[in-house]
């Protein structure tokens, strides 16, 4: 695979797995099988389903009685509480499969430019706990198999997700080559906050021109942090004004600004792109599908 404008970004799905939820739990099991429906018919993207990872690979990112306990499902009625998820043996193969698809699309970027994840940007899981639907932390878990792969370079971490990166801050509360920016709700989960190298606290019913200006303040200072060799793009949809936890009000033309903004600034560097998708949570859930197929499509559109 050669770098060029003929060369077909891969996006890797998972929706294949699934685990069972609760009447009326809030995870939105059915959206990535749209957003996969919806980005196979893109021109210029290759869908394909990745290896899962093994136990083992989530050992390099994370405590050892922590992947213990998912992998066997020891958990106690307040880590499920924490997580808003029931342990299943379903939940946890698709777990290994969900981070297989990060894994693959950083490798896949690091040649390609760009790539995908239909899913991931598992923020909130730390190194020895998981929560809000978190369980463990793929785009840490991604970087350490590039990292035993050879890979040395810097790597920047750009969370959109309307959640703070909680989980991301603590795995790489130590790592000096990774710079983690997370732009979330200031009044919004997690109330309890890990500081990342870079916190932007946006306040409710910010609309598309605040948020924008907010992020372009931060891309604008990016530099001084780099060069980065590799970036991750968790671009949550719940930033929209029609999701059930976001209550930023951006639009899905302001979604799209965002998404072509921060995709320009990392690809416009020559920074290999691993986009993921985060959260997104909004009703219709048709139209969260429209906002992270979309996302692909930009990121496949600046792939060169």
């Amino acid at each position: 695979m050669q770098r060029g404008s003929d060369v077909t970004v891969l996006a890797f799905t998972h929706d294949r797995w699934v685990f069972p939820l609760p009447p009326g739990n809030r995870f939105p099991q059915e959206k990535y099988r749209l957003v996969r429906e919806r980005v196979e018919l893109l021109p210029g993207i290759e869908v394909r389903e990745a290896p899962p990872i093994t136990w083992a690979d989530a050992l390099q990112v994370h405590d050892a009685e922590w992947v213990r306990r998912i992998r066997h499902g020891l958990l106690t009625r307040r880590e499920e509480a924490a997580l808003g998820l029931t342990w299943s043996p379903e939940l946890a193969e698709r777990t290994l499969h969900a981070t297989g698809s990060t894994v693959a699309a950083a490798r896949s970027a690091l040649v390609a430019g760009t790539a995908a994840a239909l899913g991931g940007g598992t923020h909130h899981a730390h190194r020895a706990v998981g929560r809000g639907y978190c369980l463990v932390n793929d785009v840490a878990i991604a970087l350490a198999l590039i990292r035993s792969d050879g890979f040395i370079g810097k790597c920047l971490i750009l969370d959109l997700d309307v959640h703070q990166g909680d989980g991301n801050a603590d795995c790489f509360a130590d790592d000096p080559a990774v710079t983690v920016v997370s732009l979330h709700g200031a009044r919004n989960y997690p109330f309890v906050r890990v500081p990342s190298d870079i916190d932007v606290d946006v306040p409710d019913r910010t609309g598309d021109d605040g948020y924008l200006a907010l992020l372009d303040g931060v891309l604008d200072g990016l530099d001084a942090h780099g060069p980065f060799d590799i970036a991750f793009l968790l671009a949550g949809a719940d930033p929209w004004e029609g999701d059930r936890l976001g209550r930023l009000s951006l639009t899905c033309a302001g979604l799209e600004e965002r998404d072509r903004r921060a995709i320009s600034w990392i690809r416009g560097r020559d920074i290999p792109l691993v986009v993921t998708l985060a959260g997104g949570y909004g009703e219709p859930i048709e139209t969260t599908a429209d906002i992270q197929a979309r996302t692909v499509e930009l990121a496949a559109l600046h792939r060169c």
